[in-house]
């Protein structure tokens, strides 16, 4: 490569012949050490040649003027073979005018050297340079014919930029740079000459999002380069690496374990936190963020967050130290038993549900549970979403506190009267309420009585008389009924109803509806093989036993009667206790079988015989037996 050092070594052996003459320069401002084509190059011979030859011209056919005049020219290129520089040569020159395509530069030679006015513009196409100016230019190539030296601002540039690149990469220093572009693979850098940074060199850790780093301006190492492919390889995370390594001796000779510190949050994890100590990493974990509940650490921290730990672990050997926030603060469980006697009353925010109770935070780092069998005197809760939310606020007791097992029982039900303390006085037994039907079951219905309390009506509490397979089969969900209270259990939690004790048995006065020996007819409601039912009335039903059917033994009155035949028979006993009418269709044919005979009897004339009088004694001994 050709540069200043070797134009100043040529210049004080004018003898030597300068070794960049004739060769070219490339687009980069290096120089091509070959032969020119052009005529103008490679002509120059050395001053000593040019001497001897002269000189054995004149002493051929000159004379001693001519010889004098001969020597003067030669001595005056000879001085000019000093002031000429090589092409490809970069050196410091002086603006002395500007047109509208040249600037003219005065480089100490006979001629000016001209560089085109691009060269000089910038961004905005202004003129950056003015008469006076000292600049380096480069010496692209001589015009002899016009007597033009064409000089070149950029390459010389270039030169310089390269002979520092060299200078850098031997002396294994960083150079300056600003990443332009996104490339295939990396990026393009402009070091004053682009040069390409491999994206696996952009940091310490892959880059997420490649274009944050467009722009920016870093320093970088020299890997390689080549300056005739124009080819440099940079890479930043060398660099990064020795500033890490740097940091990290530094930061592992000064902490200790107990040792508070600044750190920058380095990468969020869902089990911690990795904290950048200066080089070294520690992981906060996400127990020993705080006393309280921490579900992601997201929720505290984000990437590049300066914070205040303090070192609980450290081993220098494997190089891992574990960190601690919460333990900047004291526990707050050492005066929990003091701040939260059992039996006082607290206010806390639900922070977490599960399927049997809710979590209530009372301070960072003490919660209480609330079970699901505290939340109310009088509804059955299933889930605690059914009565509270998370981050609501909820009064609650305390009902007991283990400080060593970090737990708080908690009551929110105890925090408000037990309705059944006073349901009694407020509905006593007998008393007649109203309200909506909320349930109905296979075995009742359940009325809504105050807040959280439902009366049940069992489903033979329902009617005195009606036989009712459902309760659904008379009322439906939301039907207001009336009912009069039976009895409150307020142990058990029970409220019991009727709604058939709002009217009078029918029961108490069947006796009086019905005498024993009366005859009576009613409705066929059932036939089974022990007798046959009859309704008297609706919701009274008799049982005409298969023994009083008939005055002969029959197996089974199935086949004899159909539900809805109409059956005339004589009451036999009435049990209202037990709800039972006896009927017998039997006793009640003897009965008109004994009246027609009695008839007869009295209706028969005077014996004619004897046998006459014996069988009216018969028939008068008979009716009188029965």
């Amino acid at each position: 490569m050709n540069n200043i050092s070797e134009s100043e070594s040529t210049k004080q052996n004018p003898e030597q012949i300068d070794p960049t003459e004739g060769s070219e320069v490339n687009n980069e401002g290096q120089v091509d050490n070959t032969v020119s084509d052009k005529p103008e190059t490679g002509q120059l011979q050395s001053s000593e040649d040019t001497a001897n030859d002269d000189t054995s011209d004149v002493d051929d056919s000159l004379d001693e003027n001519l010889e004098e005049e001969s020597m003067e020219s030669l001595m005056d290129l000879y001085e000019e073979s000093f002031k000429r520089f090589a092409e490809g040569e970069v050196v410091t020159g002086k603006i002395i005018s500007i047109d509208k395509e040249h600037v003219l530069v005065d480089i100490g030679y006979k001629s000016e050297g001209q560089i085109r006015i691009q060269e000089f513009r910038d961004e905005n196409g202004e003129i950056t340079t003015e008469v006076g100016d000292k600049v380096e230019v480069m010496v692209e190539w001589w015009d002899d014919e016009n007597e033009v030296v064409v000089l070149s601002k950029e390459k010389a540039e270039k030169v310089k930029v390269w002979e520092e690149i060299k200078k850098t990469y031997d002396a294994d220093e960083a150079i300056e740079g600003t990443i332009v572009s996104r490339v295939k693979g990396g990026f393009s850098v402009d070091i004053g000459v682009n040069a390409f940074l491999p994206g696996s060199q952009a940091d310490l850790r892959p880059v997420r999002n490649l274009d944050e780093l467009v722009g920016k301006t870093f320093k970088f190492k020299i890997l390689k380069y080549n300056r005739k492919r124009s080819n440099i390889v940079l890479s930043r995370r060398v660099i990064l690496e020795n500033e890490r390594e740097t940091k990290r001796s530094a930061t592992l000779s000064s902490i200790h374990e107990g040792k508070v510190v600044q750190g920058l949050v380095k990468n969020i994890t869902e089990y911690g936190v990795f904290v950048d100590l200066g080089g070294v990493d520690g992981l906060l974990h996400i127990t020993d963020i705080s006393w309280g509940r921490v579900k992601h650490p997201s929720e505290m921290f984000r990437v590049s967050d300066e914070i205040t730990v303090k070192i609980l672990n450290l081993d220098i050997d494997r190089e891992r130290v574990s960190l601690g926030m919460k333990q900047l603060a004291p526990d707050p469980w050492t005066a929990a038993t003091e701040k939260y006697p059992v039996g006082s009353k607290v206010t806390g925010r639900v922070v977490s549900l599960t399927d049997y109770g809710a979590f209530v935070e009372l301070e960072e780092g003490i919660e209480g549970l609330i079970h699901v069998s505290e939340m109310s005197w009088t509804r059955k809760i299933r889930h605690p979403n059914k009565v509270v939310s998370v981050g609501e606020e909820v009064e609650a007791v305390v009902l007991d506190i283990k400080p060593e097992n970090r737990r708080i029982s908690l009551g929110m039900k105890q925090a408000v009267p037990n309705p059944w303390d006073v349901i009694s006085d407020k509905y006593p037994v007998g008393t007649t309420i109203e309200g909506k039907i909320k349930n109905i079951t296979d075995f009742g219905l359940f009325i809504g009585i105050d807040e959280g309390i439902d009366g049940l009506v069992h489903i033979s509490d329902i009617s005195w008389t009606k036989r009712i397979k459902h309760p659904s089969e008379i009322f439906k969900k939301g039907d207001v009924v009336q009912a009069i209270v039976l009895e409150i259990d307020k142990n058990n939690e029970r409220f019991s109803l009727g709604i058939k004790q709002l009217q009078v048995d029918p029961w108490e006065t069947v006796a009086q509806r019905y005498d024993v020996g009366k005859e009576i007819t009613g409705t066929v409601t059932n036939v089974t093989d022990f007798g046959v039912f009859v309704e008297l009335e609706e919701g009274i039903e008799g049982l005409i036993h298969v023994s009083e059917i008939s005055k002969e033994k029959i197996k089974t009155p199935v086949g004899m009667y159909n539900i809805n035949d109409v059956i005339t028979a004589k009451v036999m006993n009435i049990n209202s206790d037990e709800r039972r009418i006896g009927l017998s269709i039997k006793r009640l044919d003897m009965e008109n079988d004994q009246e027609l005979l009695s008839d007869y009897v009295n209706n028969m004339g005077p014996a004619t015989s004897t046998f006459g009088e014996i069988l009216r004694e018969n028939l008068q001994e008979k009716l009188n037996e029965d």
